[in-house]
């Protein structure tokens, strides 16, 4: 397989860093592929086996260890609503957090440019830092290194997380026929305002980055629906598109989405609109998207909003598919009437976001 997929990709292209199609498609068939099955997970964890937002490591007495690391990338390094510092921190304890994890500590590696300002240095280490702090999060270890000058397009911060989940985790291959998806809040934010930035889009409301920790929304979440939450994700490199297309696959169903109920801001809308880019495909690093029981998924919405978010809101629903319909799809309910499939992401859609 990863011989294939070298010889039909000859050299690697800034889509597959772009969270799409091309990202998968390397990781599935050039990395995942080359690891023997028996050191994809540690016995009764979950690891490459299940690539979800990180890893799970058994503890015994139904306790596990949850295990993330994330590399940052992201340009501009400052950008309305935060920088790099404050997204490595928001990332890492938001995926330690969808797998049913309490974030507990985190490690940092961050390798800047020779010639790269040190104040710049010390407001990312700062933004960093204050953001662990928000969160209840140690800040362990680390490692920092000098690159020569033009090697490095200024900085790189790669974190890990380390986290506890009491009782199981939630996995992405828990989703369930009947379950609703439900979004908390505006989703797009962070695409549109590194694009506004890095493309300097002047005219109406100013967009700003939704980067933050979601330990105020999950934890709360996860003390009260734990066994109503069938899986968990934070739509980030490829948005909602690309998490509930993976959602699909790994599930075998079919997502039917109401794009009407979905939040998206009129000005991202725009930017998107401008810039021929689905608004469902651009990142979003402060927003929880759940499978939920119907059961309880109203009760969920009114939760969420209870704890400030306002626009949190069910947006679809999982579904067996019919015969006529292939599974892994989503289709998307016009507000104009009729259904598009919403197909994950493909091509140097937004590269180097986070």
């Amino acid at each position: 397989m990863a011989d294939a997929w070298v010889k039909l990709w000859p050299r690697v292209t800034l889509a597959h860093g772009g969270g799409g199609l091309e990202t998968h498609e390397l990781v599935e068939r050039l990395i995942v592929s080359l690891v023997p099955e028996g050191l994809r997970r540690v016995e009764g964890g979950w690891g490459l086996d299940v690539l979800d937002d990180a890893a799970i490591l058994p503890l015994g007495g139904g306790r596990y260890l949850a295990v993330t690391v994330d590399s940052y990338t992201v340009k501009p390094h400052f950008f309305p609503g935060g920088d790099i510092g404050r997204l490595a921190a928001s990332g890492t304890i938001n995926d330690l957090l969808m797998v049913g994890a309490r974030p507990l500590a985190a490690l940092d590696s961050i390798v800047v440019e020779e010639g790269f300002p040190t104040g710049d240095l010390k407001r990312i280490v700062e933004s960093m830092v204050a953001t662990l702090r928000e969160a209840g999060v140690a800040l362990v270890g680390g490692d920092f290194k000098v690159a020569p000058r033009g090697e490095v397009d200024g900085i790189i911060i790669t974190m890990a997380g380390v986290g506890v989940v009491e009782g199981e985790p939630i996995l992405d291959t828990g989703v369930r026929p009947g379950d609703k998806i439900v979004v908390s809040g505006f989703l797009g934010d962070h695409g549109a305002a590194i694009l506004s930035a890095r493309h300097r889009l002047a005219g109406g409301a100013r967009v700003e980055s939704d980067a933050r920790p979601l330990t105020d929304l999950m934890l709360p979440l996860l003390d009260r629906f734990r066994p109503f939450i069938h899986a968990a994700g934070d739509p980030t490199r490829g948005g909602l598109a690309m998490l509930l297309n993976d959602w699909a696959r790994k599930n075998r169903v079919v997502i039917v989405v109401d794009e009407s109920r979905v939040p998206v801001r009129d000005e991202v809308r725009a930017y998107a609109e401008l810039l021929g880019i689905d608004p469902l495909a651009l990142a979003s690093e402060g927003v929880a998207v759940l499978a939920v029981d119907p059961a309880v998924a109203d009760e969920v919405v009114e939760a969420m909003r209870s704890l400030g978010y306002e626009s949190a809101e069910v947006v679809g629903e999982v579904r067996e598919p019919p015969a006529s319909v292939l599974s892994s799809t989503v289709p998307a309910n016009l507000s104009s009437g009729g259904f598009r499939v919403l197909e994950p992401p493909s091509g140097e859609l937004v590269p180097r976001i986070c």
